[in-house]
């Protein structure tokens, strides 16, 4: 399941990065990466991940991940292993049981994805943006058992 869930870390850090208009132009980024898999698999990640196509304002269309339009992408010219070894994770804050996680710029639909797929029972809920990710906790919830619940799911987090 590994493999799995970083593979579709690739893809998201891929399309947030990248200007892809064709599944076989993800395919050769993925395969540049190290990444070996058919079609369909991709295929069934993409609908997995909930990817869509929209158009640039030059008129082309190209795939963006859920909610991406109103974000701003990625412009780096870091590769995808850079991306992956350098955790988006920044810093976590409290207000009752309100909290707000800063992320490098693209990565809060990605971590926010992740914590909403983990069924954290202490967490009720995500909103993402481009490097906010608003989190609502269960009443009664310490931070620190929110954070502690937390850090199985988003590296770096203490």
């Amino acid at each position: 399941m590994k493999v799995k869930n970083k593979r579709l870390e690739a893809i998201r850090l891929i399309i947030s990065s990248q200007q892809l208009g064709s599944q076989e132009e993800l395919l050769g980024a993925l395969q540049k990466e190290g990444f070996s898999l058919t079609q369909a698999t991709l295929s069934r990640d993409m609908k997995q991940l909930k990817v869509a196509k929209a158009a640039t304002l030059g008129g082309q269309y190209i795939y963006v991940l859920p909610n991406e339009t109103m974000y701003k992408r990625v412009s780096t010219a870091s590769s995808l292993r850079e991306m992956m070894q350098v955790p988006g994770f920044l810093n976590i804050s409290f207000s009752g049981n309100m909290g707000v996680i800063k992320t490098r710029p693209g990565y809060a639909s990605a971590i926010a994805y992740n914590i909403d797929s983990s069924n954290i029972p202490c967490i009720l809920g995500t909103i993402a943006g481009d490097d906010t990710i608003f989190i609502v906790v269960k009443e009664g919830i310490a931070p620190q058992e929110v954070i502690t619940a937390l850090s199985e799911v988003v590296p770096n987090m203490k």
